[in-house]
């Protein structure tokens, strides 16, 4: 067969509702797909957040060839794109040949055209879509870690690792919740405290039932009483704390600094190799705090086709527009913004 003929015998179309397991048996096979590539994401978009979701998939003679999860968020006060993966740090194309990697990007340009969204992105992880545009705002901090818990305490920088050590000074405890009622209260009360409105909590919940094992809450306490709380992902061999946050003394116990360790030190011992903290806006906090725990900074390639719109977006707290709603959003009662917040982040994206 011609290469053309190929190409021909090459046809994209949406994922039924009965394959997710032939999707995410694709995903465990090939070694550029993340946990965001998984397809429970689409169940958590569709049926928890109210959006639309798109997931295409390659296939040739009924072998399936590539994939990529799209969904579009549309919002009158943040504008509207179609996105690979929104609310998650990595996505775009997951192929195992150059054609089916060609043959998605060209249906997903057809879909964002069709459509008339102001921009097509691909949050790719490893590299960016030829000739499309690109942002710097981004990097990730992942890093291999031993399976020996002293000597990942030993590698972490001498300042921080003392911070660890106040947090285990101060007698705090960790423990494995079933439910989220206790990580909600910390992470809302964290993301109130930077501004930030905080997804609804039958979000987090949903996570928890739809991803099973692979999803964890770890929780601190000191004398019992709440301290800090995340929520983490199980990839393969990788652990990816995802959302996570603290209460009012977590700075004062060092609580945050405590769970990143506990829970480092915990995935270790059940095998887990690599340790990712995620995305981060070069220059904010938590930039600089991943760096002082010894990560290094790795870029990402979040890839934009630009449609209705001329500018890429700029939907994040760093936009100076954003900066009195920011100011007002961290006054407002902790009851309040768990009303108010679900409306106005379910368009963040």
């Amino acid at each position: 067969m011609t290469e053309d003929e190929q190409q021909r015998a090459l046809t994209v179309r949406l994922l039924g509702n009965d394959e997710e397991h032939i999707w995410d048996a694709f995903v465990e096979q090939q070694s550029s797909a993340t946990f965001f590539h998984l397809s429970g994401w689409r169940r958590i978009l569709e049926n928890v957040l109210g959006h639309r979701a798109y997931y295409l998939l390659a296939e040739r003679g009924g072998v399936l060839e590539g994939i990529l999860p799209l969904a579009r968020i549309k919002s009158l006060l943040f504008g509207d794109a179609l996105i690979s993966v929104p609310f998650c740090v990595y996505g775009g194309i997951c192929a195992s040949t150059r054609q089916s990697h060609e043959a998605l990007k060209k249906k997903a340009l057809q879909m964002a055209e069709e459509m008339g969204v102001g921009h097509l992105e691909l949050r790719n992880r490893e590299s960016p879509e030829p000739g499309w545009k690109t942002t710097d705002l981004y990097v990730t901090f992942r890093k291999e870690i031993h399976s020996d818990p002293e000597r990942n305490l030993q590698a972490i920088p001498r300042k921080q690792r003392a911070m660890v050590r106040k947090g285990i000074k101060y007698g705090l405890k960790s423990h494995i919740d079933d439910d989220v009622d206790r990580f909600f209260e910390a992470y809302s009360q964290s993301v109130r405290n930077l501004g930030t409105p905080v997804l609804p909590k039958k979000y987090y919940t949903a996570l928890k039932e739809v991803f099973a094992e692979r999803c964890e809450i770890l929780t601190i306490t000191g004398k019992g009483k709440l301290v800090a709380s995340v929520m983490s992902f199980y990839f393969r061999d990788e652990v990816l704390p995802y959302y996570g946050g603290g209460g009012a003394h977590a700075r004062a116990l060092k609580g945050n600094d405590f769970m990143y360790w506990e829970l480092m030190r915990r995935a270790a011992e059940r095998g887990i190799r690599v340790f990712d903290y995620g995305r981060s806006k070069v220059g904010t906090g938590s930039y600089h705090f991943k760096k002082n725990w010894g990560f290094e900074p790795r870029p990402l390639h979040y890839s934009y086709h630009l449609v209705a719109s001329d500018r890429l977006p700029e939907v994040n707290p760093l936009n100076p527009k954003y900066a009195m709603f920011i100011r007002l959003w961290r006054r407002m009662p902790l009851p309040l913004s768990r009303l108010l917040g679900p409306p106005i982040a379910r368009s963040l994206g």
